[in-house]
Order: structure tokens, then sequence, then C-alpha cells
């Protein structure tokens, strides 16, 4: 009896854990491929390392500290804390406050956080692609998470590739 009834039990748990996936549930929407694209570089280049101490270097110019750096994996996590305040979040707390709202938590301070993914490509692996992402977690005056999100806007991977570009010249070149 007690074999019978974990040979139906067992089927039970098959039968109910195979439910079939949806034809697109591992395809990636246009959104992600344009995000991806706009975050992606691809440099002539053989050397992975060159390029990985290009990122690293830049990523210090532009204030992020490193946090872990990985070579033989092609990846590179750094960030930065900041000031979050907002001149206009601020004039609305003290008006609630003064119309008898008590205080109003505001943004105080927020982390960037920049990854940074390379991988070699093409046959003889001649190429490298650079991917970065860039991310921000607002922390308010009470001490919660108001904003947890990536950052999109192309201007800012625009700017990080133009300057990647001038220092990989710079360090293929010694300069």
């Amino acid at each position: 009896m007690k074999k019978a009834l974990s040979l139906f039990i067992v089927s039970i748990v098959f039968i109910t854990g195979c439910k079939s996936m949806p034809k697109d549930a591992l395809t990636l929407s246009p959104k992600s491929l344009a995000e991806r694209q706009m975050q992606t570089r691809k440099y002539e280049t053989g050397n992975e390392g060159k390029i990985l101490s290009a990122c690293a270097g830049l990523l210090q110019d532009m204030g992020f500290n490193l946090d872990e750096s990985e070579t033989k994996l092609g990846l590179i996590t750094s960030s930065k804390m900041r000031s979050a305040e907002n001149a206009g979040q601020i004039a609305g707390a003290i008006l609630i406050a003064l119309l008898g709202g008590g205080a109003t938590p505001v943004d105080k301070e927020q982390k960037m956080r920049a990854s940074v993914v390379t991988r070699p490509i093409g046959e003889q692996a001649n190429y490298v692609a650079v991917r970065v992402t860039f991310q921000r977690i607002v922390w308010n005056t009470h001490g919660q998470v108001t904003k947890s999100e990536s950052i999109i806007d192309p201007a800012v991977y625009q700017e990080f590739f133009n300057k990647l570009s001038k220092a990989i010249f710079l360090e293929g070149h010694e300069i």
C-alpha cells in the first residue's frame, strides 16, 4: 500500500511539474535588445587585458571606486556615493511641514554603480565586445530606499564609449 501511495504521489508531482514553457519565454524584447545595443561596443583588438585596463582607468577617472575586478572573466564592478538632494523636493517638504503635515522624508544620497563585461568575439577572437551598465540606488532621510533603477540615458553611454575609445587609443600607443 505504501509503495502504491508513493508511486501515486511521485506521478502527481511529475505531471504537475511538466508544464510546458511558452515559446517566447526566453526571447528578448525589442526594448531590451535596443538597450543592449546602446550599452555595447566592439573594438578591433585581441588584447582583452588592455581593454579592461582602459575601462578600469576610465571608471576611476569618472570618480568610481573599483569594487571587484576579475580579468579572467572580463568583469569590473564599481560604485560611487553621491548626494541625491533635490531642491524642489526639499521645498515641498518644507511647505508640507509649514502647513502642519510633519516631517516628510526627502532623497538624501545615492549609490551609482557601473559594471563592465568584456568578451572576445570573432573567428580568431580579434575583436573585444565591451558592455557597460549603470544603475543607481537612492536613499531618503529615513534610510529607506526610494529608487533602484537602471540608467537608460543614451547620452550617458555615448559619453562613456567616447571616453573609452580615447583611453584605448592612448593605452595602445602607450601615451
